[in-house]
């Protein structure tokens, strides 16, 4: 697949995330929030990395609120200003420590929330607009996971790409500094490549 391909397939995708009615974006939560509950690093996490759902994304919001409750350290990433493609991680105790952020997604409060010196999350969940079956991921284009994800502070976290059963496909071209997910979860399965 040529680079043509991958915006091409990126656009595909996104325009039909878009298009998902809030019911079926609710649905597919449920599935993949029940299969990700199941992960022994889910129920063991006493650190984890999660994102905050936009625009049709499998939304997470209950295992933030469920961590929280089971007092972990919940992170969040944070673009860092001025500085494409790079984020920080931030710990966030509640939902009212987000603040709306680059691209409009809410992200730690960096008043609120410093980013952390050092972390090891036990399981990251992160999201992508396309996964294959080796684990593979299309994003958004800009590098951001694919450079937190090759941070030392994630060598030994499970990451999970989550997304829509829709949004696997049978293989996504990778570059060298592409970082696989250990697992991927969609509302119907949680496999590992």
């Amino acid at each position: 697949m040529s680079e043509k391909g991958k915006t091409e397939l990126r656009e595909r995708l996104i325009r039909r995330r878009a298009a998902l009615t809030a019911d079926e974006v609710a649905r597919a939560s449920e599935g993949a929030v029940a299969l990700i509950r199941t992960l022994f690093e889910w129920k063991n996490a006493t650190e984890a990395l999660l994102y905050w759902p936009v625009r049709g994304e499998i939304d997470l919001r209950p295992l933030a609120a469920e961590l929280w409750q089971r007092g972990c350290r919940v992170l969040f990433p944070r673009c860092r200003p001025d500085s494409p493609g790079e984020m920080d991680l931030a710990c966030a105790a509640c939902e009212d420590e987000l603040v709306p952020g680059a691209f409009s997604i809410l992200e730690p409060d960096a008043m609120r929330c410093p980013a952390v010196d050092s972390c090891r999350p036990n399981i990251a969940l992160i999201p992508g607009v396309s996964f294959d079956r080796r684990g593979n991921r299309l994003g958004f284009g800009g590098g951001y996971y694919d450079r937190l994800l090759a941070t030392e502070a994630m060598r030994d976290t499970l990451i999970v790409g989550v997304a829509h059963e829709f949004q696997l496909v049978e293989s996504i071209p990778t570059e060298p500094w592409d970082k696989p997910v250990d697992v991927v979860c969609t509302e119907d399965e949680l496999w590992r490549p």
